[in-house]
């Protein structure tokens, strides 16, 4: 007779997990010591800090994303159109119904993708890439550097002029001395908010030996009859102009952003893409949302006003003010930008560092918002004993006396 097997009583056992860092990894070396991109995403009151559209969704566009989204569930065992054509063709009409200067454009003018992020990633690895060079123009959008370190492809850089504006002879200066790949332009240029002179642009990509990418992320928000820089399009086929939903739509939440250029660099961008990059809901979201276009866009006149209105109440306050075209502020200086965003964020106001030390950049928001702002800034300006709170107590008495 066999004797039964003892079963060994239950213990209790920790299983310990390998701590692990980032430095004990094979990263690749231009990748060790590197931060993940990261605006604040804080909960506080008032949020002016990633140039977000305040405003949301009308309600008839909500309802019908709604309606279209369910009725769309019922295909999501299948792949999307990976060409996204449809879309394609919508972004298309819509630059052309709203910038009737330009050459029209067609589906095959337009490439689409995940943000102007992974539009740009596109070209950077169509046209970057080892032994090669991007040229920007700091400073400039943070991001820039980190799609050409992602790409392996190299920076170099030429100064802006005092004014934020590029200055034409360095940017030619450079381009000959480094003959880059791809030159990458912003404007309005974030953080300042300086749009380029189309002049200016043209000159750039008849001196640039490759690509020139015009990032139009804030174009909806220019000023009255600053141009576009798809109106060269039709004339240089080595220019790509790149805009995004996320501002002026208010679609941040749906990740849509797009170029429009010569059909040979949508060619070059579908080479590179990853199979199905574009889901069916975002493709079906951002549909939705241009058949909305005109009651998306009225709240653009809205966020312009609180723009120029904030941009007036701060130089009256004594503050410098960069020239914008886009829906934010860039103002200074100060010998200690920090605390300055550190008293905001204490009023539960919520602004960005960023850029050139003694800088900060305010977005615009509802008036709501904006009055906040206003009176957190004065409140900071006091605590702090800024020269802008005399001109703030002034300013407060001469209308307390009316």
């Amino acid at each position: 007779m066999s004797t039964p097997k003892q079963t060994q009583p239950a213990t209790d056992r920790t299983v310990k997990e390998p701590t692990l860092g980032l430095a004990d990894l094979p990263l690749r070396p231009e990748l060790q010591g590197a931060e993940p991109y990261g605006a604040p995403q804080l909960d506080v009151a008032i949020r002016l800090n990633v140039n977000e559209n305040p405003y949301p969704a009308p309600a008839a566009m909500s309802a019908e994303l709604g309606e279209a989204a369910a009725a769309e569930a019922a295909h999501l065992n299948r792949y999307p159109d990976r060409e996204a054509r449809a879309l394609r063709a919508d972004l298309a009409n819509y630059l052309n119904r709203t910038n009737p200067g330009i050459v029209p454009l067609n589906a095959d003018n337009i490439w689409v993708a995940n943000g102007s992020n992974e539009v740009m990633t596109h070209l950077l690895q169509a046209f970057g890439g080892p032994g090669r060079s991007l040229l920007l123009f700091p400073p400039t959008y943070s991001m820039y550097p980190e799609y050409a370190r992602n790409t392996h492809t190299g920076v170099v850089t030429a100064p802006r002029a005092a004014d934020f504006s590029i200055d034409l002879e360095a940017a030619r200066q450079a381009i000959a001395a480094e003959q880059p790949a791809v030159v990458m332009i912003a404007s309005p240029n974030n953080p300042t908010g300086t749009a380029t002179d189309p002049e200016v642009l043209a000159a750039l990509v008849e001196a640039a030996p490759g690509m020139v990418i015009v990032d139009e992320a804030y174009a909806e928000f220019a000023r009255q009859g600053t141009p576009s820089a798809l109106e060269l399009l039709a004339d240089h086929p080595r220019l790509v102009v790149t805009r995004t939903m996320s501002k002026a739509f208010g679609f941040a939440g749906g990740r849509l952003g797009y170029l429009a250029a010569s059909p040979a660099v949508v060619d070059a961008c579908r080479i590179v893409r990853l199979p199905y990059h574009l889901s069916a809901l975002s493709q079906l979201a951002a549909r939705v949302a241009l058949r909305h276009t005109d009651a998306l866009l009225e709240k653009v006149d809205a966020l312009r006003s609180e723009r120029d209105r904030l941009t007036d109440w701060l130089r009256g306050r004594g503050y410098e003010v960069a020239e914008s075209d886009a829906n934010f502020v860039y103002f200074g200086t100060f010998d200690d930008r920090h605390a300055v965003f550190s008293g905001l964020l204490e009023r539960g106001v919520l602004i960005r560092e960023t850029g050139p030390d003694r800088w900060l950049r305010v977005s615009a928001g509802t008036a709501e918002e904006m009055a906040g702002f206003r009176q957190a800034m004065d409140s900071v300006a006091r605590d702090l004993g800024l020269p802008q709170a005399v001109a703030a107590d002034q300013t407060n008495a001469q209308e307390a006396s009316r």
